[in-house]
């Protein structure tokens, strides 16, 4: 087996983990890759683009961020990753700092793979393609200032549904727990596929969070009648200014994020978990 390391060593403890696991992958004979911008004794440097190939598995260590960013680059070459927690939520992640023990149980083969789906995000101007994005959380599009009103209408499929608010979130299950929980939406067993719409602090009464097929095809315009900056987020990244001329076509895609799981924790146990914990940080 052969395991690519991809740190952010931002995150307090981080080092520390990339250390001891590149003695304990050495110790049980595991060739083990770190980004030729990172030096360490126990691991061998190549170009990071290099790792997604040359590896058999990708671990990430550092938060949710960090393997969202990661576990995008490795779907497109099919790649399962594992996270190791180093941030404040850490709810992708399936291993802690001090459970570094189990990684022998992957070295075994003794572990599962969960699939998470993503969304293809492109993005239209004058009818020209101007950028393409995968979402394995959510695509939002909010308001530049706070308070401020925009319109938004969504197409779905030959129907259209038309919102007045602060923004609206497209996410995956996967991304149900994240912004989208905050505003209101609901959580989704990320074993399923489907595509939820939820609207941030709606003008309307009626405006409700709206669960749809995976396979249904969005396309987002929106505008502001006193010319509020409009942008586009994908997964926590701006990505682009919406104007009344841009479109936003989201479908899902066909590549899928895998999770690998070492740990006998469901779905719930760390949803019940990581949110308990949240409100003590």
């Amino acid at each position: 087996m052969t395991i690519a390391v991809l740190p952010n060593l931002d995150k307090r403890g981080a080092a520390e983990v990339v250390e001891k696991l590149g003695v304990f992958l050495k110790n049980e004979g595991v060739k083990a890759y770190l980004p030729d911008t990172i030096c360490s004794p126990n691991y061998e440097h190549v170009a990071e683009d290099e790792l997604y190939k040359l590896a058999d598995v990708i671990i990430t260590i550092g938060g949710d961020g960090t393997i969202i960013r990661y576990a995008k680059r490795a779907a497109i070459d099919n790649k399962p990753v594992l996270g190791i927690n180093a941030g404040r939520m850490g709810y992708l992640a399936d291993i802690e700092q001090n459970e570094l023990n189990l990684i022998s149980k992957l070295i075994k083969g003794e572990y599962r793979v969960e699939n998470r789906m993503m969304l293809d995000v492109s993005v239209f101007e004058n009818g020209n393609n101007t950028g393409e994005y995968f979402a394995l959380n959510d695509a939002v599009i909010t308001s530049g200032f706070i308070s401020r009103i925009i319109d938004i209408s969504v197409a779905v499929d030959s129907d259209a549904i038309s919102y007045r608010a602060d923004g609206l979130i497209v996410s995956t299950p996967t991304g149900s727990t994240a912004y989208s929980m905050s505003a209101g939406g609901p959580i989704i067993d990320p074993s399923t596929e489907n595509i939820c719409i939820t609207p941030i602090c709606s003008h309307s009464l009626s405006a409700k969070p709206i669960l749809m097929s995976a396979n249904t095809t969005l396309s987002l315009k929106s505008f502001s009648k006193k010319r509020t900056e409009i942008y586009l987020t994908v997964d926590g990244r701006k990505v682009a200014n919406v104007k009344p001329y841009s479109e936003i076509k989201i479908t899902k895609s066909k590549n899928c994020v895998q999770l690998i799981r070492l740990s006998d924790r469901s779905f719930y146990k760390t949803m019940s978990v990581k949110f308990k914990d949240s409100r003590s940080v």
